[in-house]
């Protein structure tokens, strides 16, 4: 069975949003609601008939997955009623369950799911019962992973900027729902979407609002939740996103706050505890920003860094228009993240290390083309090293922290292209476009070496302990398919030892 017939398991009913080619498992399973197990679980109710009405409509995202917990951030855009989520290590026995909580139309809840089994997979269904009805309806039901142990095989899945506000010319929702449908056929322990996926700047800047800035956000669920009901998501902050240090005013009322708040209420991002590392900053109207993170699965470190967050001018195009800023060493990652990726990186024992950024530097086009620049790389435009003066407190550029800490693979987007690249032992590995219906190569033409093809698709990572094997997945729209070109066949293949 190939993976571009799994694509058309089913489509999503009553969803409301008009999304004509979700999968119906991506909303169906999606669904969960907010609690801790109990020591001694009642079992739950056996699923009704479907009543009219009654079905869940929304979706449920995972995300923070460790070792023996997951959260499940539960949305629906017009229903409000009762949710729990019950699920046991074996397909189709469920004797842990959450406590009954409430959902509230257009308020996201998020449901803990703890005392999990290490390194196990897990099965769960979502039991809804609409506000004013008797009855609990279940979901169908759908897996996922705890972190897995030293040694171990896993998948993950990444993908470059959507842009669903650029539709007809970089956005199309059937093309999105495909690709989205066909990463999580490969069942992964998670998927990573490399920002740009909820761009508010193209909102009037002079009548911008919050719930105009989180509509940005909400407008992701339906698709995200296709992966997201088993594959936990991780967010790193694009440009797009406006969720920079730059706009903060001392209020609660602008871009920054809106975006972040928005970000990290709809989508559950990691925290520092036990199991991941992180920004400790606590900021006003937002509290931790979940901006950058780290954590270990299996024999891989996985490492999330932002450019945009510490960076006192804005890093690409300031919102609501004007000049951009010229002089790049004014953009930095700032000293307190800068330190905690240093310290990550030389204390990780990882077989394999991952770092994920929007883009070099924030900004910019090309992978190793610019990697030698500003603090990234030392240089300033004319070529001249001049880093121990701009940053004398850094011990190195990040560039080559990469390369004393033994970094396999840095990934990004930004440019609207898929690009392998390689610079002193590191993988440059650039993203393609999820939903392009042009099929168009982006940025490729500032791409001067390595393998550079086009959108549209997602990228497949396979992680053992001899190897890693990274798979460039097309997606094509029905109509586009031919003989040569299958969505689901793998463009590009390679490995690194």
């Amino acid at each position: 069975r190939t993976r571009g017939s799994q694509v058309t398991l089913g489509l999503s009913l009553g969803l409301g949003l008009g999304f004509a080619l979700l999968i119906l498992s991506s909303l169906l399973i999606t669904s969960c609601g907010g609690g801790s197990s109990t020591s001694t679980p009642p079992a739950p109710p056996a699923p009704s008939p479907v009543a009219p009405g009654t079905d869940f409509t929304g979706s449920v995202i995972l995300g923070t997955p460790t070792s023996t917990r997951v959260v499940a951030n539960v949305y629906s855009a017009d229903q409000s009623g009762a949710v729990y989520i019950a699920w046991g290590t074996q397909s189709g026995s469920y004797p842990s369950q959450t406590s009954t909580v409430t959902l509230t139309a257009d308020q996201p809840l998020e449901l803990t799911l703890s005392n999990l089994t290490p390194d196990a997979d897990h099965f769960y269904r979502l039991y809804f019962k609409v506000k004013g009805s008797d009855t609990f309806n279940a979901s169908e039901e759908a897996r996922f992973h705890t972190a897995r142990a030293a040694g171990s095989t896993f998948t993950f899945t990444l993908q470059g900027d959507s842009h669903p506000e650029r539709e007809k010319t970089m956005f199309n929702a059937a093309l999105y729902a495909r690709t989205l449908a066909t990463a999580a056929a490969d069942q992964p322990d998670f998927h990573i979407c490399m920002g740009d996926d909820f761009s508010v700047d193209t909102l009037n800047a002079q009548t911008i609002s919050a719930s105009q800035v989180r509509g940005r956000y909400t407008l992701q669920r339906p698709w995200l939740g296709a992966i997201g009901r088993q594959a936990p998501v991780f967010l790193v902050n694009g440009n797009h996103e406006q969720a920079a240090r730059y706009l903060l005013d001392g209020t609660p009322n602008n871009v920054a706050v809106w975006a972040q708040t928005a970000r990290n209420s709809l989508f559950s991002q990691p925290a520092p505890d036990g199991f991941y590392s992180g920004n400790a900053e606590q900021v006003p109207f937002i509290g931790l920003l979940r901006n950058y993170f780290a954590w270990t699965w299996g024999d891989a470190l996985f490492v999330v860094i932002d450019p945009y967050w510490s960076s006192p001018v804005p890093v690409d195009e300031p919102f609501g228009g004007g000049t951009k800023h010229t002089n790049a060493w004014d953009f930095t990652h700032g000293d307190a993240q800068y330190q905690w990726l240093k310290q990550t990186l030389e204390q990780s024992k990882a077989k394999y290390k991952f770092v994920f950024a929007h883009h070099v530097m924030g900004t910019g086009r090309g992978g190793v083309e610019v990697a030698s620049l500003w603090e990234w790389g030392g240089k300033d435009a004319s070529g001249k090293d001049v880093f121990s003066v701009q940053r004398p407190s850094w011990a190195s550029t990040v560039h080559q922290l990469m390369v004393k800490n033994g970094v396999t693979i840095f990934f990004q987007g930004h440019d609207h292209v898929w690009a392998r690249q390689s610079l002193n032992g590191v993988t440059y590995q650039t993203l393609s476009v999820p939903a392009d219906p042009n099929y168009g190569i982006g940025f490729g033409a500032s791409y001067l070496s390595g393998d550079v093809l086009p959108s549209s698709g997602y990228t497949r990572v396979s992680v053992s302990p001899q190897r890693v094997k990274v798979d460039y997945v097309r997606t094509y729209l029905s109509a586009d398919e031919t003989s040569s070109q299958r969505s689901g066949s793998v463009a590009f293949s390679y490995t690194l030892p």
